[in-house]
């Protein structure tokens, strides 16, 4: 039996996207140890994950900080890794290589970097879609591939049923207009047009909800919808995604709540500027689509509302 270390720091879009990935490298070492390393926002949820048996926390602290950096290290190198997967494919963890396996070929550092096609180069290999390239990634690992395409995020899911019954919660729809402050491109403003319109035509059939982030309380004040709270508290990650699973329909920025969404199976939309495409987040679905705009203030409420009345009749 052998360790095996996946590496995913976050974000949480990027955590949804990874599950196929970790569950593939999991299947793959079914006789092995699979460890996974994270930051502090993901380790008690990956604790939850079938295909993980332990968790090992990065604080992600400057790496000037030569202390912390030497702990860190030491506590790796314990473990004796046989194969590292890099799922984070960033800078620090290419630092981390470094360290760690300095000349190590895909044989033990699994990388897009170490795997990366030899008539590509990486910025190229970047413009293919998240899954497509962490697919590409364990395939040239050895791996057969049956999940990296299709992640499935329900494992993270917890019981809210205090919650729904707190806010009887019945039938449900579900919005996530914020955004993080740097990333105020990805934000769609006319959800209380869009709130108006459910209602004029629903009535009281659908409740509307919103469950902001700890940062996003106050800003939740703006929003026409019911605003789900823990006791006060923002839900974490578990409760997000139960809330997700259990609604009618999600409509959301992209941001980490619609990657949920997509990966769980649940219906709805989300909405994107000219940041990005749905394709290089690989986020549609079955269920889950998205409508894709130059500017996202010059998207109506009137056409969002219809994509929804559609998936709803």
């Amino acid at each position: 039996m052998s360790n095996i270390l996946i590496i995913k720091h976050g974000s949480l879009g990027d955590i949804a996207q990874a599950c196929g990935a970790i569950q593939d490298i999991s299947e793959n070492h079914k006789n092995d140890q699979i460890y996974l390393l994270t930051t502090k926002p993901y380790f008690d949820l990956f604790k939850k994950n079938p295909f993980i048996h332990e968790v090992i926390l990065d604080k992600r602290l400057p790496r000037y900080n030569l202390i912390y950096l030497y702990f860190l290290m030491r506590e790796i190198k314990k473990h004796n890794f046989s194969k590292v997967f890099d799922l984070q494919n960033s800078s620090r963890t290419n630092f981390y290589k470094n360290i760690l396996f300095p000349k190590a070929g895909n044989e033990v550092w699994s990388s897009s970097i170490t795997t990366l096609p030899s008539d590509e180069n990486k910025e190229e290999f970047d413009k293919n879609s998240v899954l497509e390239r962490f697919n590409y990634q364990l395939k040239e690992s050895g791996l057969n591939t049956s999940n990296t395409l299709k992640p499935d995020f329900n494992w993270a899911s917890t019981d809210i049923s205090e919650i729904k019954n707190f806010y009887m919660l019945d039938k449900y729809i579900l919005l996530f207009p914020f955004c993080s402050p740097h990333l105020t491109i990805k934000k769609w403003p006319h959800y209380n047009k869009l709130i108006q319109l459910i209602t004029d035509s629903h009535g009281d059939e659908y409740k509307i909800v919103t469950a902001p982030g700890p940062l996003e309380i106050n800003e939740a004040i703006d929003i026409n919808a019911i605003a789900l709270l823990d006791n006060g508290r923002a839900l974490d990650i578990s409760q997000l995604t139960s809330l997700i699973k259990g609604s009618s329909f999600v409509v959301a920025n992209d941001t980490g709540p619609a990657h949920i969404s997509a990966h769980t199976g649940t219906k709805g939309l989300t909405l994107f500027g000219k940041h990005t495409t749905a394709y290089k987040v690989s986020i549609e679905r079955d269920n889950f689509k998205a409508i894709e705009v130059a500017d996202l203030n010059n998207l109506s409420a009137e056409k969002v509302f219809e994509r929804l009345s559609n998936s709803l009749s």
